[in-house]
């Protein structure tokens, strides 16, 4: 039987670590060294997102991970022993990207459990682009 979207997302899940919102918003308030991702895309990064946050799109992310591609995003690539924190708006898309960067080598990397549905729901700040 083929595999769907849920399948990958549940395999995804069984090998990451997810992070609580209120545990990430504690962590960014006493400014700790660490990077957040969001692998949402540019419209919905724009409509809101976690501050200081950001985007690389989850269909870029490979590309932006890897020190020797001409399409890495340096904070990203230079990130590998640093906690990294990647989001989008359920969890599933980031569980997926936080499965891939633990495969290229990302010491400590973890997926905010709910997404920026849960963020939200818990009152925890959202910028807008202007």
């Amino acid at each position: 039987m083929p595999m769907t979207i849920g399948d990958f997302v549940a395999r995804a899940r069984s090998r990451i670590h997810e992070i609580p919102a209120e545990e990430l918003d504690n962590l960014l308030e006493d400014n700790e060294a660490v990077l957040v991702i969001d692998v949402r895309e540019p419209a919905e990064f724009a409509s809101g997102h976690i501050p200081g946050a950001i985007l690389i799109p989850r269909g870029t992310l490979e590309g932006a991970a890897d020190p020797a591609s001409p399409h890495r995003v340096e904070p990203l690539c230079s990130a590998r022993e640093r906690l990294v924190v990647v989001y989008c708006e359920s969890g599933a898309r980031s569980a997926l990207a936080a499965d891939t960067l633990q495969q290229m080598g990302f010491d400590d990397v973890r997926n905010l459990a709910g997404g920026c549905v849960l963020w939200e729901a818990e009152g925890l700040p959202l910028v807008a682009d202007d």
